[in-house]
């Protein structure tokens, strides 16, 4: 008899547990949470000063702060190189100025143009989602921040 009530209780903890991560993974990102991730990596990447590496290191090692189910900092420099992606490491360090989405757009080039032009915007196009593995559209919110581009986006 103990044994099953101590196998209930630890079969009650294990679904309490679950519950909160599952609920998560249903869950995408906001515009809002997206517009509040940019905001918050451009006040690191200025308390930073010139020296960013620990906000880059703690960006792609996919850090809590910066990495919140779907959505994740991504940190360019203003000729396209990668500094810090919190979905992909293997991205830290490319220049993605040539690349493609699924579409033919270049996402890369447009999006460093808008930030020479406009500073801060959202941008749409495709990208692979990191909770379903799937390419899906996604609009990005980005601002420039001295010579780097902090962004952020939503899965639609």
């Amino acid at each position: 008899m103990r044994s099953l009530a101590t196998a209930s209780a630890l079969l009650l903890a294990m679904a309490a547990g679950l519950a909160p991560g599952l609920a998560c993974a249903d869950t995408k990102a906001t515009a809002a949470e997206a517009t509040a991730m940019v905001k918050k990596g451009v006040a690191a990447i200025k308390a930073g000063g010139k020296d960013h590496d620990k906000m880059y290191s703690e960006v792609t090692a996919k850090d809590a702060k910066w990495v919140d189910r779907d959505l994740y900092l991504v940190v360019y420099s203003m000729d396209g190189t990668v500094k810090a992606h919190g979905a992909n490491a293997k991205l830290v360090g490319n220049n993605l100025m040539d690349m493609l989405d699924i579409d033919g757009k270049p996402y890369v080039k447009e999006r460093i143009d808008l930030a020479k032009s406009k500073g801060s915007f959202w941008q749409d196009y495709k990208f692979t989602n990191p909770t379903s593995k799937k390419i899906e559209p996604k609009s990005m919110y980005c601002e420039k921040v001295d010579e780097l581009v902090a962004c952020a986006g939503i899965y639609k």
